[in-house]
């Protein structure tokens, strides 16, 4: 059961829910989530009214376009995944419209893995070509991409990934990762950053109005990428949407066919659960080149000869997908400690590389946490794919421990790696403190936002259809989480072919009736008697009818939740993190009064540490904070309706730096207070996490310079040393460096997340 948030009360503008109108839950969580304006509102639900970023925002855009539109001959290579084979096929089909001569590659999971790989690139070079274009991969080809120079062959990479210490020497090197955070193109898809060098050849070539049909491709990609569906990714998936609804591609239509899709009803979920595990099935089973030939070809035989494939290889995709999900649970069942760790690490010789993307999706929405999974064949090194869950950069986390990995990549909610099989235990170990760092308390991580409490009888279609104005929904745009209290279940039977789902009647206080699947539930404990039920509605279709369709998320007995809090109105953000005067900025604000700032170590004036914050209805989040247990802390401390993020690094998380300021204030606790000294307000002090105040007192102790006579609940009670090193120093040293690693690890996440994301 997880920590259930309630909706707490929202104020919403008179004239936003005059906008919105419809049920008032609609209006209502716009402005929990930080839509309160009319006119942001109007361009939440409806994309003619949204101004995208311009294509040349990305940095390189300008010689990307200059390289293409010189000429010659273009190899797109591409990525195995869908976003990839969605990349890969919308920049073939827009350079052929545009008369270039264009052929494209994708590397085999199986044999080659992801990059860029000199070897088959020679060969490539050698038939034939004058630039090299990347997509959804390249940011870290050095050795290739110098290769290819030194054979005459311009690079232009487009990624999306997470850079390099040091970009590769390409002619162009088009990454929103090299945008600031708060940037709308920051978190796009690799097919949304091929999208907008298309949109800016298209412009340049005098046909702007024809790139929006390629916007299919990148509602596929994106949403198969699980991309945060806010800003131009938003704006993108729902123009996406509409173009896939009415495809014009061959390939899709054959898809749709095969799958008994209907063209008018697809949306997001039918992208998430249908179309893209069948593409997938091609890049994780077979060659993910034949997608991207179903998704350009002309030829409606050959087009259904493709689909047909597809759904033989998904078939097969199930069958393995469920014997590895199953091994990975009898793993955690004969060892339940592996849940004791913020993350789940889970390795096995015999697992197919091309399938534990899959399943560790699915455990890290089982266990809510990160999920890494590893192949790891006996005398080669283990090759894993990271999923992640809200709150967790899983690629930030993995690149704190990368002296450990032979490589990785990825971006905030996925992530590949591959490492010596001798050292995933300590992975495993190391990787679970860094993720804890970053999800806060153990409560944050089980946490549940209900958005609003109804009985079964609203559940109506009307009122469902109500709630999908605000679909496209995803990471950044929660689907409704809703619920039901005081109810019982009537009756159950498992369903699937295996019997792994439950389909449920439960009835209401009212005696309502309301049908519920639960997905992957056959060895979970049903709750007796009254329960509280929390579920998501969306509207489908069966046998041709439309209908409500609920599905089950979690269950508590009525009246014994662990926590239940109010979840306050999402506050205004404004982003300074880049800007380039901040103290200037921080003056203008506090020139305009009703402000509080929070600041450890170097405090401007009016700066305050976390322990005297105060509530305000405006904060300035002027030091970057040390965790997101912190943040949420001082955010629930001060309950602002608006906050402002700087983010100025304090400069002690580099241990001598610390350790020498904690010992400062020691001697000076020592001698003005007899070695009293609250817990909180060292770490406010130091700018550090209370875990991190005592680890390093704990050091100071093993070098002999203190003595911790006494910890009390926030406190602790100090004295003088003999200046004898005790045995543990060792061990006392590895705890201290691995904290501020961690604390590290999140300031620099706060600096390059996006801003709504963090608030």
């Amino acid at each position: 059961m997880r920590n259930w948030i309630d909706p707490g009360l929202v104020e919403v503008p008179d004239d936003l829910r005059a906008f919105v109108g419809g049920h008032p839950l609609v209006a209502e969580t716009l402005a929990r989530r930080g839509v309160r304006e009319v006119a942001a509102a109007r361009a939440f639900l409806d994309p003619r009214y949204y101004a995208p970023a311009s294509p040349y925002d990305l940095p390189d855009m300008a010689r990307a376009v200059e390289r293409l539109a010189r000429g010659g001959r273009v190899c797109v290579w591409g990525d195995f995944d869908v976003d990839g084979q969605t990349a890969t096929s919308l920049l073939v089909s827009a350079l052929r419209a545009l008369g270039r001569d264009v052929s494209y590659y994708i590397p085999s999971r199986l044999k080659e893995s992801h990059g860029v790989h000199t070897p088959r690139l020679a060969e490539l070079i050698d038939r034939g070509m004058d630039v090299l274009l990347t997509c959804d991969t390249g940011i870290a080809a050095h050795e290739a991409v110098d290769y290819a120079q030194s054979r005459g062959v311009d690079v232009v990479v487009t990624d999306h990934h997470a850079l390099p210490d040091a970009l590769p020497g390409a002619y162009a090197v088009v990454n929103p990762k090299r945008l600031p955070a708060e940037h709308p193109l920051y978190e796009m898809a690799g097919v949304g950053c091929a999208y907008k060098l298309v949109e800016a050849l298209y412009a340049q070539a005098g046909r702007a109005d024809e790139a929006g049909r390629f916007l299919d491709l990148v509602a596929l990609g994106t949403v198969a990428d699980v991309m945060v569906l806010c800003g131009d990714n938003r704006y993108m998936v729902q123009r996406g949407l509409d173009a896939l609804r009415r495809t014009a591609r061959l390939g899709l239509q054959a898809i749709f066919e095969s799958a008994e899709l209907v063209p008018d009803r697809l949306n997001e979920n039918t992208i998430g659960f249908e179309i893209a595990p069948r593409l997938n099935a091609l890049g994780r089973l077979d060659d993910a080149n034949k997608a991207v030939e179903l998704l350009t070809t002309g030829d409606p035989a050959r087009a259904r000869i493709l689909a047909s494939e597809l759904e033989g290889l998904n078939a097969q995709r199930k069958q393995r997908t469920d014997q590895v999900y199953r091994a990975a649970l009898d793993q955690i069942e004969r060892n339940r400690a592996l849940l004791d760790d913020a993350a789940l690490v889970l390795a096995h010789p015999a697992w197919p590389a091309g399938i534990i993307g899959i399943v560790a999706n699915r455990l890290a929405d089982l266990y809510n946490r990160p999920v890494v999974l590893l192949a790891a064949p006996e005398g080669e090194p283990a090759r894993g794919s990271a999923r992640s869950v809200a709150g967790c950069d899983i690629t930030a986390a993995i690149a704190q421990h990368r002296a450990m990995l032979h490589g990785f990549g990825g971006h905030q909610m996925a992530a590949g790696l591959s490492i010596d099989p001798a050292r995933i235990d300590g992975f495993r170990r190391a990787l679970a403190r860094t993720v804890e760092t970053m999800l806060g308390d153990a409560g944050a991580r089980e946490r549940l936002v209900i958005d609003g409490y109804v009985p079964f009888d609203a559940l109506t279609l009307d009122f469902v259809e109500d709630l999908e104005r605000l679909a496209p929904f995803g990471p950044g745009n929660p689907a409704f989480t809703l619920a039901t209290r005081n109810v019982t279940i009537a009756s159950e039977r498992t369903v699937g072919r295996t019997g792994e789902h439950r389909r449920l009647v439960v009835t209401d206080e009212a005696g309502t009736a309301q049908a519920v699947m639960w997905w992957r539930s056959a060895d979970a404990v049903l709750p007796e008697g009254r329960f509280d039920l929390a579920y998501q509605v969306r509207a489908g279709d069966f046998r041709g009818q439309r209908q409500v369709e609920a599905t089950w998320v979690d269950a508590c007995l009525s009246g014994e939740r662990v926590v239940v809090v109010a979840a306050p109105a999402r506050a205004e953000v404004v982003d300074y993190r880049t800007a380039a005067e901040p103290r200037a900025a921080l003056m203008q604000l506090q020139a305009e009064g009703g402000i509080i700032i929070w600041a450890e170590v170097d405090r401007p004036a009016g700066g305050l540490p976390r322990d005297e914050l105060a509530p305000a209805k405006r904060l300035a989040i002027w030091t970057a904070p040390p965790g997101p247990a912190e943040l949420r802390a001082a955010l629930d401390r001060v309950a602002p309706e608006a906050v402002y993020l700087f983010g100025v690094d304090p400069g002690v998380d580099e241990v001598g730096a610390f350790v020498r300021r904690l010992a400062g204030l020691v001697r000076y606790t020592l001698k003005e207070y007899a070695g009293q000294a609250d817990l909180e307000r060292l770490a406010a002090v130091t700018a550090h996490r209370v875990d991190t105040v005592c680890a390093g007192l704990e050091w100071l102790a093993a070098r002999g310079d203190i003595r911790v006579v006494e910890t009390a609940r926030g406190a602790v009670h100090l004295a003088p040393g003999d200046g004898s090193a005790r045995a543990d120093l060792p061990q006392a040293t590895a705890r201290l460096h691995a904290l501020a690693a961690e604390t590290a690890a999140y300031r620099a996440y706060f600096m390059r997340a996006g801003a709504n994301l963090l608030i």
